[in-house]
């Protein structure tokens, strides 16, 4: 027998991969569940993006390779994009790399700058991609907690008081995943400064900022952000496009030419009516997110009177598209979904997963339709 890799001894399949089966042999056995625990958009994409998507297919050379750094009217659109919604001026040639989803971002950041025994900071709660691909570059995760009590904001006056000396890289996440909560007035100023004193690169994922969000933010609004910060950003969430696996890092062209170095190696090129498609999507007037946001305010509601029948206590405003809740007092994340799983024929996802900080929350998802959490709050009610 051939064995693993060392890298994948400190790496854990998925939970939602290994989860999800579960459900799935749980439904093939007839029971019918209602999966509320996976943020995968049930809506369809914008109709505008269908149309570009299928013209775009009839274009000569749709079907051959196409530019690494993604085609100019594409990174155009994000220029405009980001322009438009979070009044940031980017440089179309040198700023902008579109990405095969921001998941594959963080793959193609780490290995572009992380060596093994490199620190990296990872918020805790946090995606649990930060800690998996940090291992699998050999880098060394070093956690921040994140709190309710402080609004799940990094306390950056006790992170600078460790002994930084090794950590290169900081990963933070607002709107944040999983609390729902956004970053400040003041909190991305205060990071860019940070990163300046400490040497450090920072990585905002910003997925979800335009999800129940009113103030759409991004870091590099901050002034010199650039110099020591970049942003991961995705179609998936905001225009229902899970996927398409469109998404995008920008920053300056020193860092991302770095990057480059990676991904030109890993792949060739999106397909070019994906990128026709997500150039449409990028280029709508902001109705649509307010259209796409009427549908999720009124899922939340129903999801809030779900977890009150559950007795599960959710914080005060959070943006995205989930409702994160404190389980009743004596309850274990883990012990409580699966009961609600086993008993109820109900999934949610665990606080666990997403670090130690995560115990005692669970992560209700919105995507899914008002009846079907109707149903849910039916089950619970009788």
């Amino acid at each position: 027998m051939i064995e693993q890799a060392n890298r994948l001894n400190k790496v854990q399949e998925y939970y939602f991969s290994t989860k999800l089966q579960e459900v799935r042999s749980l439904a093939a056995s007839g029971k019918d569940i209602i999966n509320l625990g996976i943020g995968s958009p049930d809506l369809p994409p914008p109709p505008q993006v269908i149309e570009a998507l299928n013209l775009a297919l009839t274009n000569t050379g749709a079907h051959q390779y196409q530019p690494y750094r993604g085609t100019l009217d594409f990174r155009n659109a994000i220029k405009e994009f980001y322009k438009n919604h979070y009044r940031v001026d980017l440089n179309a040639e040198t700023e902008i790399v579109p990405l095969m989803g921001s998941k594959e971002g963080i793959t193609h950041i780490s290995m572009a700058f992380l060596n093994e025994g490199d620190e990296v900071l990872i918020p805790n709660p946090g995606y649990p991609t930060y800690t998996s691909v940090t291992n699998l570059v050999g880098a060394k995760p070093v956690y921040y907690n994140l709190k309710e009590e402080t609004n799940w904001s990094p306390d950056l006056e006790e992170i600078e008081s460790r002994d930084l000396s090794k950590v290169k890289l900081m990963w933070v996440n607002y709107p944040h995943m999983p609390t729902g909560a956004s970053a400040n007035e003041t909190i991305f100023e205060e990071l860019v400064a940070f990163a300046r004193r400490n040497k450090i690169l920072i990585v905002n994922d910003n997925p979800y900022s335009f999800i129940l969000n009113d103030s759409p933010r991004s870091i590099l609004e901050a002034e010199g952000a650039k110099e020591v910060v970049l942003e991961l950003n995705s179609l998936s969430k905001s225009f229902n496009m899970a996927g398409w696996r469109v998404g995008m890092v920008c920053g300056n062209e020193k860092n991302l030419n770095t990057i480059l170095k990676v991904k030109t190696n890993l792949d060739s090129g999106m397909f070019y009516p994906l990128q026709a498609g997500a150039s449409a999507a990028l280029r709508l007037p902001a109705s649509w997110f307010t259209s796409l946001n009427k549908i999720y305010a009124g899922r939340k509601q129903k999801i809030l009177k779900l977890a009150k029948a559950l007795g599960c206590m959710p914080g005060k405003d959070q943006s995205g598209m989930f409702v994160w809740a404190k389980v009743p007092e004596g309850e274990t994340s883990e012990g409580f979904v699966n009961n609600l799983l086993y008993t109820h024929s109900i999934f949610i996802a665990p606080g666990f997963i997403f670090g130690d900080q995560g115990e005692g929350y669970v992560r209700f998802s919105l995507c899914a339709t008002g009846d079907v959490i109707d149903r849910a709050i039916q089950r619970i009610d009788r």
